[in-house]
């Protein structure tokens, strides 16, 4: 980054006044003179500029005609208004071809016509050829390159600028820090606050607001609010400002302490300000505080303001307030594409803030039919309404609804977006189809971090492991750099594959050439390892030698291995550990309560029930879902009333008698789930063959055809029984059998289930 020549900060002014002298006013970033130009120009005493048309007045020019040079400012305004370039290139040729281009303000205003119409390199070629240059001139053009997106632009002029001796209004340091804060350069922009010190204008509202933002766009919190404090009539620009930094900076709550502060200085606040303020309830998910902003947007009559509508009715879907997200929704009479998209991502958000997997899937659900309706309004999707779509379906497993958002974002062209096709690699992966997902991650023309973890993940999941370590090792030749994320996909592709030398080595090289500090997931991707391949003691050593105490993840793995390899002891020391960690989960209770009740161990069984009283926890909800022909069917255990149970129990005992001749037996468990009657005694459940899972597969083979693979969603862990059922049913069936449980995913082909059968730990 280029720093400021040493003129800045040691040439001083022949006086204040003459560093004053220009006022803000007169800058491009005001209006300049339109139509209603109050300097009449007599053309040919028939007419004064203000008076004709524009296309009159251009004829006029066209012709030849030579006029007064304030004649051209008003049709120069429209050509700004309307991004008339072509028509700003003739009044140019004229200008020069008449000789006013010896007029400095005309020629000056040349450029800010350039500059607004996003033509900069013509900007500044006529900058270049400026008689005169002036305060006004430099500001323009910079202005011009920052609105360009080219802040390094910007700051080459502002230097030229100090170089040539030219001395910066107030607008211009606005401008000047508004490049340093595009560029995130927080030394360039104390250079520049300096500057105003110095000639004492830090107080200055435009001058401290832009400080603010820049130092809050460089996470310097702490000056941010200095510069705001500094500001002597602090406006609601200022207020806005700091405000939005306190929530960048992940302080909601305080920047919520500065709206109430703002209302109480008595300043009315603006659509942005509102938005800013219902941003940070959003993230502190404060209902009180979202609803008291709702009724104060409704009071400064804000109620039909669009982007303040769709504020409120983000917030209320993240908080759960669907009745009322939907009737804010309902009443609007023109739904912007934002707010199709506020809708659609807002029920995708609630799927991971729901209490139960059962809501969630009805949030995504939901999601799925507001994108049909708006596809059906004739409106276009963007990239965002594409990647917050894909998300759901990835979520669902909906893959039939996933493949034709796939189809539509080639058909609008946003395929080629890095985002829409991260995200559709994430869906295929998600829905067990590794083979499209990796077609899908080798046509994206520009690849990401996030794409590469991604895949790399995917193959990991999908029990390809020796393809996630290829790719690994392509990223890296590719130069991009893994983060902890990426780690942990390498880590699971290792433990899938029984790789520990591989895995430790990849262990190693994280913590010492990219100087990643390791996380849970790490410690827990290597004892899964060393648990599915029965080397328990290696994995207690580990946990010995591991710098974070062990989470309720990982004693329950342990615990899973400990029982099923008959290391009874082991397994009653880590869920002794487990249960000084008080955990929330029923399913982990659930786990403990088999292994106490299959040792006999009463008293412990006892001490686990009371601690579930004490945290409240509810009984295990069994659902199972899965989606044919773009409908969503679901199933909870046991489950009796749907139109085909007949059918589809007949299937399922044919199945069961089928299976014995596999080396199939049905194994008994232990556990509580939400149909039980009994809330104080756990039983052996003696339709175990009935568990959700189990029904919706027979609903898929019933109702689907052969090629087809079926794909459902389970809101718990899969049950040891079930896990060898459905994997003989894979190969008595000869279909592709793919379920995403609360755990991992398994895809069940001839026999075979690509968690390598870990789930026969459970």
């Amino acid at each position: 980054m280029a720093f400021l020549p040493s003129v800045a900060v040691t040439r001083t002014p022949k006086s204040e006044s003459e560093f004053r002298k220009y006022s803000t006013s007169f800058l491009p970033s005001e209006k300049s003179p339109s139509v209603s130009y109050q300097r009449s120009t007599q053309l040919d005493g028939v007419s004064e500029a203000r008076c004709l048309d524009f296309r009159e007045a251009l004829s006029l020019i066209r012709e030849g005609t030579k006029v007064e040079s304030a004649f051209y400012v008003p049709i120069l305004q429209e050509c700004i208004d309307k991004k008339l370039v072509s028509d700003a290139q003739k009044i140019h040729a004229h200008i020069v071809k008449t000789g006013a281009h010896k007029d400095a303000f005309l020629m000056t205003f040349l450029v800010n016509v350039y500059a607004k119409c996003g033509t900069m390199e013509t900007a500044r070629k006529v900058f270049d050829e400026l008689p005169r240059r002036n305060v006004v001139s430099w500001t323009t053009l910079m202005t011009g390159y920052v609105h360009d997106s080219k802040p390094e632009l910007a700051v080459q002029v502002f230097r030229e600028m100090l170089e040539a001796g030219a001395y910066p209004t107030n607008y211009t340091l606005g401008t000047a820090l508004s490049a340093s804060s595009d560029l995130y350069s927080k030394e360039l922009g104390k250079q520049i606050h300096g500057y105003s010190i110095k000639y004492r204008i830090e107080f200055d509202a435009s001058i401290g607001n832009s400080l603010c933002s820049l130092y809050s766009k460089c996470g310097s919190l702490e000056c941010a609010v200095k510069a705001f404090r500094r500001i002597r009539d602090k406006n609601v620009i200022s207020w806005t400002t700091v405000i939005s930094a306190w929530g960048d900076n992940g302080e909601a709550a305080t920047g919520l302490q500065f709206f109430v502060e703002m209302l109480s200085e008595c300043v009315e606040p603006n659509e942005f300000t509102l938005t800013s303020a219902l941003s940070l309830c959003c993230v502190m998910q404060s209902l009180d505080i979202g609803t008291q902003i709702h009724s104060l947007t409704i009071k400064l009559g804000f109620e039909s303001n669009l982007p303040i509508k769709n504020s409120i009715m983000y917030l209320y879907l993240k908080c759960g307030w669907i009745h009322e997200a939907k009737k804010l929704f309902d009443e609007m009479e023109s739904i912007s594409l934002v707010t199709w998209n506020a809708m659609i991502a807002g029920h995708a958000r609630m799927m991971d803030f729901t209490k139960d997997d059962l809501a969630a899937h009805q949030c995504g659900t939901e999601a799925l039919s507001i994108f049909l309706k708006l596809n059906r309004s004739g409106m276009k999707p963007d990239l965002f309404t594409f990647s917050s779509v894909l998300s759901v379906c990835s979520s669902l497993v909906a893959l039939e609804q996933g493949e034709q958002v796939h189809a539509q974002t080639i058909k609008t062209g946003f395929l080629s977006d890095v985002v829409v096709g991260t995200a559709l690699v994430n869906m295929y992966n998600k829905c067990g189809s590794i083979e499209r997902a990796s077609k899908a991650f080798v046509e994206m023309s520009t690849r990401t971090l996030i794409s590469w973890t991604s895949m790399i993940t995917g193959y990991a999941q999908n029990g390809q492991p020796q393809q996630a370590l290829l790719l690994f090792e392509d990223m890296r030749l590719a130069g991009v750099r893994p983060n902890k994320i990426t780690f942990v996909g390498v880590l699971s592709a290792c433990s899938h594959a029984g790789m520990v030398d591989e895995a430790l080595d990849y262990f190693q090289m994280m913590k010492n050439e990219y100087k990643i500090t390791p996380v849970m997931d790490h410690y827990a991707c290597l004892i899964d390892m060393f648990v599915r391949l029965g080397r328990l003691d290696e994995a207690f050593d580990f946990i010995k030698e591991m710098d974070l105490e062990p989470n309720e993840f990982i004693w329950s793995i342990l615990i899973a291995g400990c029982r099923s390899q008959g290391k009874l002891e082991l397994g009653f020391y880590a869920a002794e550990q487990l249960l000084k960690l008080k955990p929330k989960d029923t399913e982990t209770y659930n786990l403990l309560l088999n292994m106490y009740l299959s040792a006999g161990k009463w008293k412990e069984v006892s001490r686990v029930r009371k601690m579930m009283k004490e945290v409240k926890l509810g009984r295990l909800k069994d659902w199972t879902w899965i989606s044919i022909k773009d409908k969503i069917y679901s199933f909870k255990r046991k489950a009796r009333s749907h139109a085909q149970s007949g059918e589809m129990y007949e299937l399922l005992g044919n199945l069961h008698e089928k299976a014995k001749s596999f080396g199939y037996e049905w194994e008994e468990s232990l556990e509580l789930t939400d149909e039980e009657e009994d809330a104080d005694e756990e039983k052996a459940s003696s339709s175990i063959v009935y568990h959700s899972e189990k029904l919706a597969i027979a609903f898929g083979l019933l109702n689907t055809s052969n090629a087809v693979p079926i794909r459902v969603t389970k809101s718990i862990s899969m049950c040891r029984d079930c896990h060898n059922f459905i994997r003989v049913i894979s190969l008595l069936s000869a279909r592709e059998i793919i379920i995403r449980d609360s755990k991992r995913l398994h895809k069940f082909i001839n026999g075979h289930c690509s968690c390598g059968d870990f789930g026969t730990l459970i």
